[in-house]
């Protein structure tokens, strides 16, 4: 077998392994992600990923990093009706509704809390400059990896 047979083979493997094993084989350690976690997706539920990957994206927007906005950002992992009810909270207190603050937290770490009745807990941590921390909960429809409600303990 000559040499470029052999490269697009071993392409083609690495290729069929990544769809096989999908998304929760990857590191949760890429750029952007939560820094006091060593855990990798592979050892994250399928909840936690999507939260995580949710929050990761939506941050981004916000700091005009990427090429998305933060109302794209919600309409690809929020349940309409969960994206306009943070629009009434944003209104309400004048805040970001997805960080359910002012500022941007500087870190986020995640934590699966359980599942039942066809839906995930996943509490992500908010960690600020300054040593503070927030809990905001997510429910995750498991049928899709929808996001269909999320709530600081202040909401």
């Amino acid at each position: 077998m000559n040499m470029p047979n052999r490269t697009r083979l071993c392409a083609a493997a690495a290729v069929a392994a990544v769809l096989l094993t999908g998304p929760l084989s990857l590191s949760a350690q890429a750029a952007d992600t939560p820094s006091a976690s060593s855990v990798t997706a592979a050892q994250q539920s399928r909840a936690e990923v999507r939260v995580n990957s949710f929050f990761r994206d939506y941050r981004q927007a916000v700091l005009h990093k990427g090429g998305s906005t933060p109302a794209q950002v919600r309409a690809r992992y929020l349940t309409p009706d969960l994206d306009k009810r943070l629009d009434a909270w944003a209104l309400k207190h004048d805040a970001d509704p997805v960080f359910q603050a002012q500022n941007v937290p500087a870190s986020w770490t995640t934590r699966y809390e359980g599942s039942g009745a066809g839906h995930s807990t996943v509490v992500l941590t908010e960690h600020w400059h300054g040593g503070r921390s927030q809990d905001v909960w997510y429910s995750v429809r498991l049928s899709d990896l929808t996001i269909n409600d999320l709530k600081a303990p202040s909401s």
